[in-house]
């Protein structure tokens, strides 16, 4: 673990990781805008913007979710940090890489047909994403010069995290490496929210104690 610099107060990497994610998601949209013109040079109508692009559209909408789910995600952990270290600051830039390259890949499962090189390389870059923010929950838990100390990482939220990149994982390999499977295997990553749900139903969250517990 890098050494930890009071002077470092996340504030700062937080904003410019919001900064990139807006321009990840408008980048989203854009290959759907240069579509109305490409439409209508070809003499289709409005109708045919959206019936004969339904893939391009599915797939912005579900890469607009993917990313606002991992911006939620991102926004918990740091809402448990008060200082930062370098170590964070460049695991955090590798979760904007992914962030930034998830449009590409999105224009790559737009333009070209399903199959499981199209499949692994979009469900891998979410995997990616995910090793990330489980990397950083846990660089974050139990660190208690990171950790705001009324308000640390809880071991609800760390296993949450680590069960959505297993189920990611699982899908990345399904996706990638079994014929005819290809973008189904994503339904997996419908699970997490259930799993999570029993989870807590067997773990429930221990009341703390001391300074910072909550009435």
């Amino acid at each position: 673990m890098s050494a930890v610099s009071k002077s470092r107060d996340p504030d700062r990497l937080v904003l410019f990781t919001d900064a990139v994610v807006a321009i990840a998601i408008t980048l989203l949209v854009l290959p759907l805008v240069d579509l109305v013109p490409e439409v209508k040079d070809h003499g289709g109508d409005a109708v045919s913007v959206i019936t004969k692009h339904r893939q391009e559209i599915f797939t912005f909408l579900l890469s607009f979710v993917v990313i606002a789910n991992f911006w939620l995600g991102h926004h918990r952990i740091f809402e448990h940090v008060r200082v930062y270290t370098a170590g964070i600051m460049r695991l955090n830039l590798l979760w904007l890489l992914t962030i930034v390259v998830l449009p590409f890949t999105t224009e790559i499962v737009g333009a070209f047909d399903s199959d499981r090189f199209v499949a692994g390389v979009y469900i891998g870059t979410i995997l990616v994403l995910s090793i990330c923010q489980s990397a950083l929950a846990l660089l974050v838990h139990g660190h208690k010069e990171l950790e705001t100390p009324d308000n640390p990482v809880s071991r609800r939220e760390l296993t949450g995290s680590l069960v959505l990149t297993g189920f990611t994982l699982v899908a990345f390999l399904l996706g990638s490496l079994v014929p005819g499977i290809n973008f189904y295997a994503m339904l997996l990553l419908l699970l997490p929210t259930p799993v999570m749900r029993v989870w807590r139903l067997r773990h429930p969250e221990q009341p703390r104690t001391g300074i910072g517990a909550q009435s």
